[in-house]
């Protein structure tokens, strides 16, 4: 795609972006009740938001013009932080982490995996070198100390010598046997030929029939192959089979990887055009309006301060540089609005003195009466409102920047699409203005004094002595602060780098290294009977891309952004539940790769021995926070957490001291602020072996991770056997493993693959094409995760707050309903007496 086309994209993107917060802004104002109408409303808002960001972050990545890569980026943030907020709404009005919009997109005419909320790729992007530089360091740390991934060397056994030369002798005589064998064959072969011709020779051979039988058999061959090719050519064209080289990637896809890498360059190189322009026309704006505007700026401050004088009859007092210096007064007004507010503050000082004397004892009054007030909305049961964005304020701005610069901005000269240096000559305007202005507030600070100072001496005189004393005061509360402050923040590491500190915590097995799996090979499929069933009041499962999407949500794009992470619905911990082999693990490692963090372990059986004592655990977790601080982003990852929150002990366990983080863990969050993007993770198979009180109150968030279902272990087989080597034809039913293999999981299934296509069986493909039954002989071995086993988790989630709640809910929801019919009911009674 050219630049006109991004652009283009853009500029669509910006609009259908414009029409939506108009939208918002209106629903926002009026009170709703009807539950299903809010969540349709909310759910419609969330789809559009998520295809408003699936085209920014696609024009984020290809656009090349650095000033408008700027707005975007800020507009990307925002739409990103309000994707958060409606999911967080949702939640709330749900009182469930998973929702289904299959109606909604029906109405939408929308593709469910349009839904997909795409992971930005300026994640990673904007910092590869430092990612790159980490993992080298981490990888020679790992290899000098002996705990990287190693292969596996099997130990080599000694033989005696007798032993060896008789393993060799065998193999030997093995060998000549087989020779002296094909020998034997050979000439049995050639008898045999020969006794077949001297009795061909005897019979008298008719030509006619022997070519007969050929053609017969010909025919039939060539026939069949026929039928074959004509049923498949059929099969394509009715749209049940993929055309040939369907899964080969095409030209055209090898021509748009090249020139995304070639827009890459270009961005690299346009951005940096850009900062060296920054530096070089601000230098230029020095030389050429530095002296005017310090001139301008001189000559406006002293006619205040004369006609102040002349208005007042006494000098003005110049404002402090903390209030911003004389930019406050002249911040776009003429000489006439400046000598109005020069009246009008004195007037409102006098005014505000009296206000609070009469004021003061009336404080208590209003505080109740405000409390009375929320009481009565309360009691009344006012109809539900969206909650305050703080995101929708950074869009606006956004869209009111691109209105104002680009949206009818003439860029006929700018074809290669670099910066724009007139609007760099605004901003720095700005800037030199206001710089100039701290030199010139400095100067005309002191002329002002030498002015009072030749008016009044003595007045001047015993205004300095005033401060002088205050001063005085102030240094000492300062002195006291800085005293205090130095008390409490106590760092026991201040004296080592973070560069020592990480090589502490790597050596120590605390610092692993994260695999390099991407969020989107955690293969399922989309559940397209979610609303259907809850409107039937059944609970569905949800599906593998469910929990794909909660895992981006909660996790990447927190974590990936700062903008959001500090003002989006804050997610410090979350929880991974359900049986082994459905992926969780694989869940925190995607994490890590798509934002590029560091991977803490602080697993039960990881941290068993280390840094013993109360002293030792408080300065293990000193060290990981400091180290995942000043790293961030970071996950600390708690595998088999059930074990720190165990009810009881098992004795085989006991020293190993399980439950060491479990009263560390609650105060860790606590020290947890939106400015530190860190992610508390924890994994478990058994989370009913768990205090639920502790447990509950540690994780904020808590995910059931499910069996695949129908669909997604469909996707599963198909994918896992492509990408072990295998070759899906029509000899193997896939449909027939997706429901055999109900209720085993993810783990199950790569398992089965990989013992089944060894590199032997891949390179029969060819004349042997797979078959569903070689798969089904290694299920047996197996054990599937019951359906007894998946109502555990269940019944354990129905304990949590978030299961509770939903619970409630519910049951609340069908009383409301019966009332609701019995009413009905009623007035149809009432109506029937009535006709008659």
């Amino acid at each position: 795609m050219s630049n006109a086309m991004y652009n283009k994209m853009w500029h669509q993107t910006q609009e259908a972006l414009n029409s939506l917060l108009d939208k918002e802004s209106q629903k926002m104002m009026k009170p709703q009740r009807n539950q299903v109408f809010i969540f349709q409303m909310l759910a419609t808002f969330y789809i559009k938001y998520v295809q408003i960001f699936r085209n920014l972050e696609n024009v984020y990545d290809q656009i090349v013009h650095p000033q408008k890569r700027i707005l975007i980026r800020k507009i990307l943030d925002g739409v990103m932080g309000r994707i958060l907020e409606l999911k967080n709404e949702m939640v709330e009005l749900e009182l469930t982490e998973f929702h289904y919009f299959d109606d909604i997109l029906q109405d939408l005419k929308l593709v469910p995996q349009q839904l997909d909320i795409p992971i930005p790729k300026y994640f990673l992007k904007e910092k590869l070198e430092v990612i790159k530089g980490r993992e080298k360091i981490l990888a020679q740390l790992l290899a000098d100390s002996g705990l990287g991934i190693t292969e596996k060397k099997y130990p080599v056994k000694p033989i005696p010598l007798e032993e060896a030369v008789k393993l060799i002798q065998v193999a030997e005589r093995a060998r000549q046997g087989r020779l002296r064998a094909m020998v034997m064959k050979q000439i049995y072969l050639q008898e045999y030929r020969a006794k077949q011709a001297s009795l061909l020779d005897e019979r008298v051979a008719d030509a006619g029939p022997a070519a007969l039988c050929i053609q017969k058999v010909w025919r039939g061959f060539y026939q069949c192959k026929r039928t074959e090719r004509e049923r498949e050519e059929e099969m394509i064209f009715l749209g049940m089979n993929p055309p040939p080289l369907f899964n080969e990637v095409s030209a055209a896809f090898i021509q748009a990887d090249r020139v995304t890498h070639l827009r890459d360059k270009v961005q690299v190189k346009h951005e940096e055009e850009y900062r060296d322009a920054l530096v070089t026309i601000k230098d230029d704006l020095k030389l050429i309006e530095g002296p005017n505007i310090k001139e301008n700026l001189q000559d406006q401050i002293r006619r205040w301060f004369i006609e102040c004088r002349n208005l007042t009859g006494t000098f003005p007092d110049y404002p402090k540089e903390e209030e911003g210096g004389s930019a406050i007064i002249f911040s776009n007004k003429t000489r006439q609005q400046v000598i109005e507010d020069i009246i009008a503050s004195q007037e409102d000082e006098e005014k505000n003195k009296k206000k609070k004397k009469e004021e003061k004892p009336k404080k208590g009054k209003k505080g109740k009466e405000r409390k009375e007030t929320k009481e009565k909305n309360k009691e009344e049961g006012e109809g539900w409102k969206m909650s305050p964005s703080v995101f929708l304020h950074m869009m606006e701005e956004g869209s009111d920047v691109y209105k104002d610069l680009w949206k009818n901005k003439d860029e006929s000269w700018n074809v290669p699409q670099g910066y724009d240096p007139e609007l760099i000559k605004e901003d720095k305007r700005k800037e030199l203005e206001s710089e100039i202005r701290l030199q010139v507030d400095e100067l005309m600070r002191q002329e002002l004094k030498n002015l009072k100072l030749a008016v009044n001496r003595e007045k001047e005189l015993s205004g300095k002595t005033g401060r002088k004393k205050g001063s005085k005061k102030k240094n000492k509360k300062e002195k006291d602060k800085k005293w205090k402050v130095g008390k409490k923040d106590k760092d026991p590491t201040a004296d080592r780098t973070i560069e020592s500190l990480y090589k502490e915590l790597v050596e120590e097995g605390l610092l692993i290294q994260a695999l390099k799996v991407n969020l989107s090979d955690y293969i399922g499929d989309y559940s397209y009977l979610g609303t259907t069933l809850r409107q039937v009041s059944i609970e569905p499962m949800p599906s593998l891309l469910d929990v794909r999407q909660l895992i981006t949500l909660y996790g990447i794009l927190p974590l990936g952004s700062e903008a959001v992470h500090e003002r989006a619905p804050l997610v410090k911990s979350l929880l991974l539940a359900g049986p082994s082999g459905v992926g969780k693990k694989l869940l925190v490692h995607a994490i890590c790769t798509e934002t590029g963090a560091n991977l803490f372990n602080l697993s039960a059986a990881n941290i068993a021995g280390k840094y013993p004592g109360k002293n030792g655990l408080q300065m293990m977790l000193h060290v990981v926070l400091k180290v995942a601080r000043q790293l961030q982003p970071s996950v600390v990852w708690i595998g088999d957490t059930e074990k720190t929150f165990y009810k009881t002990v098992p004795n085989a366990e006991r020293k190993m001291e399980p439950k060491r983080l479990k009263k560390q863990l609650p105060k860790i969050l606590k020290l947890l602020k939106p400015g530190d993007r860190i992610l508390i993770v924890g994994t478990t198979q058994r989370p009913f072996d768990a205090e639920l009180q502790p447990f509950c109150k540690v994780y904020q968030k808590i995910i059931l991770v499910p069996r695949p279902d129908y669909a997604s272990r469909y996707v599963l087989w198909k994918e896992i056997i492509r990408r072990n080597g295998g070759v899906i034809t029509g000899a193997l039913s896939v449909s027939c493993l997706a429901k055999i293999t109900d209720g085993f999981t993810q783990g199950h299934i790569v398992q089965v693959v990989k013992e089944v296509l060894t590199e032997r069986r891949i390179r029969q493909q060819s004349h042997k094409p797979l078959t569903a039954l070689e798969f089904i002989a290694s299920l047996t071995s197996m054990s599937p995760v019951y359906q007894e086993e998946e109502e555990s988790f269940k019944d354990w989630y129905a304990k949590t707050p978030m299961g509770k709640k939903r619970a409630l809910a519910l049951t609340g929801d069908n009383k409301e309903n019966e009332k609701d019919k019995g009413k009905e009911k009623e007035k149809t009674g009432i109506k029937d007496k009535k006709k008659k």
